[in-house]
């Protein structure tokens, strides 16, 4: 279903590369159960905060893409065959779309959108990599995007994936895909599960000392 999804969105170039990272690319073994680090594996929410001004932006022009549902959060049951697919399809985003700042493509400092020509920057991987997740009937409200802060400080959006064996992160930076606590990013903040259009601060130092009481 995955790569269905895939191949209807770009060109036969895009399919030649998706073709070709599945076939290159090594895909990483299943992690193992979080067992009693369970609560480190998930990143606690804290309060309600403003949305990203790019989110905002891009919910006027495609409110198709923006409909508020309140529904119960839920986490990705982690296969096998589904760590495969999340494997694959980073690689393939991260390959198929070129790097290209919102000034050089849009002449504007931040513009979200999905990267139909092929280019972009953080924000367009991660709206392509949840779109082809949300149409190959993963849930939703386990495909949050996110934003962080850098090494370096800088503003970054990533997409987590929020498992029973974790909070997963899909990173262009990067096709190696890891939980949160091991990128080595300042997580700020993220969609609700319950509602996309909700955003939540996010508390590492709350999920760190969930993780020393359970020890």
């Amino acid at each position: 279903m995955l790569v269905a999804v895939i191949t209807k969105i770009l060109s036969l170039k895009a399919r030649m590369i998706l073709i070709a990272a599945m076939v290159a690319s090594a895909v990483d073994a299943l992690p193992a159960a979080a067992g009693s680090e369970r609560l480190a594996a998930h990143l606690l929410a804290s309060e309600v905060t403003r949305p990203p001004a790019g989110w905002v932006d891009f919910c006027a022009r495609q409110p198709g893409e923006c409909v508020s549902t309140a529904i119960a959060p839920r986490e990705l049951t982690l296969s096998r065959e589904t760590w495969k697919d999340l494997v694959r399809l980073n690689n393939w985003v991260n390959q198929a779309i070129k790097p290209l700042t919102d000034l050089e493509h849009w002449g504007v400092v931040d513009r979200w959108s999905y990267p139909d020509d092929g280019y972009g920057d953080c924000e367009h991987y991660v709206l392509l990599k949840r779109r082809i997740l949300i149409q190959s009937g993963w849930p939703r409200e386990a495909l949050l995007v996110t934003v962080v802060r850098d090494k370096d400080g800088d503003g970054h959006a990533v997409l987590t994936v929020t498992t029973d064996k974790g909070d997963y992160v899909l990173d262009n930076q990067t096709d190696k895909i890891l939980l949160w606590s091991e990128t080595g990013y300042r997580f700020v903040k993220r969609q609700s599960q319950s509602d996309p259009n909700v955003w939540v601060s996010l508390d590492e130092l709350r999920s760190t000392l969930a993780t020393a009481t359970s020890r």
